[in-house]
């Protein structure tokens, strides 16, 4: 029996190193994996509505996508961000939550009445929209220089798009208006390459080039 617990009392010093080894070896959990898709489907939706793919007058047409799948989803990514610890991550994945949520709520209260907007004031309430927002994606910006550049790089195709569509507002341009779609294709292609680099992680792969941070320390 002493011989058998000797040998247990080894097996069990033997395992836990290995067991340590192996839980450290396994990848972090990575809330963007499952938040970048969410992202890329709402920013291809919108920027093909705004690049003139469906009539103007069919506003409604991205709002499935936007409602089901990028707020919900982008929902759940903060709520898993910040379960973990990752407050940057949560503060960046719920700004976009709400940003698509309130686009869905602009867009359908403006379509059904909701809000008894009269008809002559629509306009100033898109520019409203655009301007609170555009402070918002602006501040992101500058608040998250530390990270690597090509996470700046689609804040800044954002913010412009923002932008974009403020001015086409504004004017009443359609060529302002398409070129915020275009602009808003290009963060979500953006998108894509993090979300390739998030799965590389995730699978055991290496990381993809991400650039140097606009700020250290």
């Amino acid at each position: 029996m002493a011989t058998l617990d000797a040998t247990s009392d080894e097996s069990a010093q033997v395992d836990t190193p290995a067991a340590e080894i192996a839980a450290a070896a396994q990848p972090a959990a990575d809330p963007a994996a499952l938040g970048l898709p969410c992202f890329i489907m709402g920013a291809t939706a919108l920027g093909l509505t705004l690049a003139g793919v469906v009539p103007a007058a069919a506003a409604g047409a991205p709002l499935p996508i936007i409602l089901g799948a990028t707020s919900t989803g982008l929902f759940i990514t903060t709520i898993w961000s910040a379960a973990i610890g990752q407050t940057a991550v949560a503060s960046v994945f719920g700004i976009f939550a709400t940003f698509w949520l309130s686009y869905f709520v602009l867009v359908t209260g403006l379509i059904r009445n909701w809000f008894g907007i009269a008809a002559a004031d629509v306009t100033a309430t898109q520019e409203l929209f655009l301007i609170t927002w555009l402070i918002i994606v602006v501040m992101l910006i500058l608040a998250t220089l530390r990270l690597p550049l090509a996470f700046t790089a689609v804040f800044l195709l954002v913010g412009l798009t923002v932008l974009l569509v403020l001015l086409g507002t504004e004017q009443a341009s359609a060529g302002l208006l398409k070129a915020g779609g275009y602009v808003l294709m290009a963060a979500a292609a953006g998108g894509v390459y993090l979300f390739f680099n998030s799965l590389s992680l995730a699978t055991g792969g290496k990381a993809l080039p991400l650039g140097r941070p606009v700020l250290h320390g």
